[in-house]
């Protein structure tokens, strides 16, 4: 009887979090399937970036030496060969971004939406943003929930509008010579 009540209460328990999609096909690891791009005054390019994405699965990032000017690194949420695609409309199932991360220094995440003109991503749209706090020795993992994303990281700042997502933006708004951004995982629940 006890045996007849726990395969019960397994099925009961699968049927109710079966929704015909495994956990992989609800989460997509942005460093593994997309391209990134990269501006500012750093030692890589993006056909490196993504070299060694695509051969390590990591993406790694270096402030030239004396940099001047912020360094951004960026990646669409929806896959696409330019800086600019289209945005991708998160289910409300979506809670958050997870990433996993080492870094010299605090680096500003936006997660930019698309434009009120209706083009897409292409510029114009809003930036919410939150903080990855520096984690030079280890890399640390962290889950930020889409109501931490506020419009320039004001506590009463516009909240992400995860239905029209773009891209996420890594800045460095003040490098220093010796400044680094390394990312193993950006996964994104869709």
């Amino acid at each position: 009887m006890i045996r007849l009540y726990f395969l019960l209460s397994a099925i009961v328990v699968f049927t109710l979090n079966f929704d015909g999609k495994s956990v992989s096909e609800k989460e997509i690891n942005l460093v593994k399937s997309n391209t990134w791009f990269i501006a500012g005054p750093v030692r890589e390019n993006q056909e490196t970036i993504n070299a060694v994405r695509l051969k390590m699965g990591i993406i790694k990032v270096n402030a030239k030496d004396n940099p001047v000017g912020e360094i951004e690194l960026n990646v669409a949420i929806t896959p696409s060969e330019s800086n600019d695609g289209i945005p991708k409309n998160l289910s409300n199932d979506s809670k958050y971004v997870s990433i996993t991360y080492k870094s010299s220094h605090l680096i500003k995440i936006q997660a930019r939406e698309g434009n009120e003109a209706g083009t897409g991503c292409l510029h114009g749209g809003s930036h919410p943003r939150a903080d990855l706090p520096a984690s030079p020795k280890k890399f640390t993992t962290i889950k930020i929930p889409w109501s931490h994303f506020k419009q320039d990281g004001l506590p009463d700042g516009k909240p992400l509008n995860i239905h029209n997502l773009c891209k996420f933006n890594f800045v460095n708004y003040n490098p220093v010579s010796g400044a680094f951004l390394e990312i193993k995982s950006v996964i994104v629940q869709i």
